[in-house]
């Protein structure tokens, strides 16, 4: 089976994680980067995985214009879909705004693969408003309130990055064994 992980990254860490995907998925993997451009033809895949990064609150428009302008042909696909979001408390309703409806529900896995604050890629504004932000999360984890603005803090979460791939892979084992598993595994996150 033949498999798309298409993702848009802004700090690095959508990018990571489409890369541990890509590493661990069983089958034939091709990894895109939405922004080079350089799009492969849908039609070559039976799997496609979409993920971005949350950003003040949206997920990447080369991300949410790809996915409208593929939705029939998305559909069809044995899809996942990952948001690298920091806001645990958030992931149900950033979810929602950053992919239409119809892919959530069709979708094989769905997760939250956590977040990470790469201070040294963000300018003055962006630490800034981490600053701010993590403040608003230091009343569910009080180690935000101590966050060190010179070191990269990493969020992620490693067992919803592992059951997802986990369930992408028994897709494609299900499908040989004429098992729709699609339909039944749809998983959100458990954060």
């Amino acid at each position: 089976m033949n498999t798309l992980v298409i993702y848009a990254s802004k700090h690095g860490t959508a990018k990571k994680c489409a890369s541990e995907v890509s590493q661990r998925l069983t089958g034939k993997v091709d990894l895109c980067n939405i922004k080079s451009g350089k799009l492969p033809e849908l039609s070559q895949y039976e799997r496609v995985i979409i993920g971005g990064s949350i950003y003040v609150g949206k997920i990447q428009k080369d991300i949410s214009d790809f996915c409208l302008n593929n939705l029939g042909l998305l559909k069809q696909k044995k899809l996942g879909l990952y948001l690298c979001c920091s806001n645990k408390k958030e992931f149900d309703t950033e979810l929602k705004n950053a992919f239409p409806q119809e892919l959530i529900s069709t979708a094989a896995a769905v997760e939250n693969f956590g977040g990470e604050f790469n201070f040294k890629e963000m300018n003055f504004l962006e630490r800034a408003a981490i600053k701010m932000v993590s403040k608003g999360m230091a009343k569910e984890d009080p180690s935000m309130a101590q966050m060190d603005m010179k070191k990269s803090v990493s969020m992620l979460l490693q067992d919803n990055i592992d059951r997802f791939i986990e369930l992408m892979n028994n897709v494609i084992e299900a499908q040989g064994l004429g098992v729709d598993v699609v339909s039944q595994t749809t998983v959100t996150s458990k954060v």
